[in-house]
């Protein structure tokens, strides 16, 4: 399982995550995608993390980063015929990305932006670009309250998946659930908005996908 954080990097919440999925027999990584940019807790506000942090971090890197970790996990007691990969926020864009590999069994993306500006280190976004590419099944998790992700945006991403389906079964198989009144972050549970969504489908999807 691996396991990719929002932009604030691998902090304790993520670990605490990662340390979910060992104790239910995963063997479960964080991996570290910004080391490469620099340290996210060196800045002090989310604009600025954006800028020198998330901005200088290709998606290129992120994959070539994530196949070395499998590489890693294989020779590890990894089983690469199982692996599994869910994310939040950044990291839940990044699930949909790294569905296209065919190394993924299965994702869970927890409010990852699907629509946004193509940029050299971002060129492909999930709506426009991911769909049809799929190799492995995504579970999108969403909430209806989150004011930085659009409903119409999610529902973009509904309606790609359902036209993609018929010639792509990844596509066809993949889900998107929306909580009527979760917020943004929903799932961080050191936040005062935690509201307990979701954690129970997300290993219900891994195991209906024969990840667990």
């Amino acid at each position: 399982m691996i396991v990719v954080s929002e932009i604030f990097g691998v902090h304790e919440y993520i670990a605490d995550v990662t340390r979910r999925f060992a104790k239910l027999g995963y063997l479960a990584i964080a991996p570290e995608f910004f080391t490469h940019a620099g340290d996210p807790n060196a800045y002090g506000t989310v604009a600025e993390i954006q800028q020198n942090i998330v901005a200088k971090t290709p998606d290129a890197q992120v994959l070539n980063d994530l196949q070395v970790a499998l590489v890693w996990a294989g020779k590890n007691g990894g089983d690469l015929k199982r692996v599994g990969i869910t994310g939040f926020c950044w990291g839940g864009r990044i699930t949909w990305l790294s569905a296209t590999l065919p190394q993924v069994r299965a994702g869970v993306d927890w409010y990852g932006r699907v629509i946004g500006e193509k940029t050299e280190n971002s060129p492909r976004h999930p709506v426009v670009d991911i769909a049809a590419d799929l190799k492995a099944p995504v579970l999108g998790l969403y909430g209806a309250a989150d004011t930085g992700i659009s409903l119409e945006s999610v529902e973009q991403m509904r309606a790609a998946l359902a036209q993609a389906a018929p010639k792509n079964p990844a596509a066809k198989a993949s889900m998107i659930a929306v909580y009527p009144d979760a917020p943004h972050v929903f799932h961080a549970d050191y936040r005062a908005t935690y509201p307990k969504y979701g954690w129970e489908k997300c290993l219900a999807w891994f195991k209906k996908n024969e990840v667990a």
